[in-house]
């Protein structure tokens, strides 16, 4: 059986990035973390809380490299990494759209790594997630 050997990780750029892009990696500063909101499970009586128990934190950080930047939406523990100034790479992201702009995203089947200081600034000129894309029906 041949060995196998593990292929290294493709980083893409902020400025490379497009609607419904999946599967990406991209080595990011954090500019700006807000969190947006804590949702807990549904109470019971006695104060606890039922099956639904999870609570749910979010918070919206602005992310990027030289190239630009883009919001991402941390979710749980995610939040937790996703301080001003820090930077992380995040692994196997997505592009969600929201209202018609980019936000970046990772799921349970991704990662967000803290990592040392990476030398370049973040270029907050070009914010992709301010762009409006209109979403177009091609008929063949």
């Amino acid at each position: 059986m041949a060995e196998q050997t593990k292929q290294q990780a493709t980083f893409t750029k902020i400025n490379q990035l497009r609607p419904g892009a999946f599967g990406l990696n991209l080595t990011v500063k954090v500019v700006d973390s807000k969190a947006i909101q804590t949702r807990g499970g549904i109470q019971t009586r006695g104060g606890r809380n039922g099956a639904q128990g999870r609570n749910m934190r979010l918070a919206e950080c602005l992310v990027g490299d030289e190239t630009g930047v883009v919001v991402f939406t941390a979710r749980n523990e995610q939040v937790d990494a996703m301080k001003e100034g820090s930077t992380v790479i995040l692994r196997n992201a997505k592009i969600d759209m929201y209202k018609g702009s980019m936000r970046l995203a990772v799921d349970r089947w991704g990662r967000v790594e803290t990592t040392e200081s990476a030398d370049f600034s973040a270029n907050v000129d070009c914010n992709l997630s301010l762009i409006e894309f209109e979403l177009i029906t091609v008929e063949e």
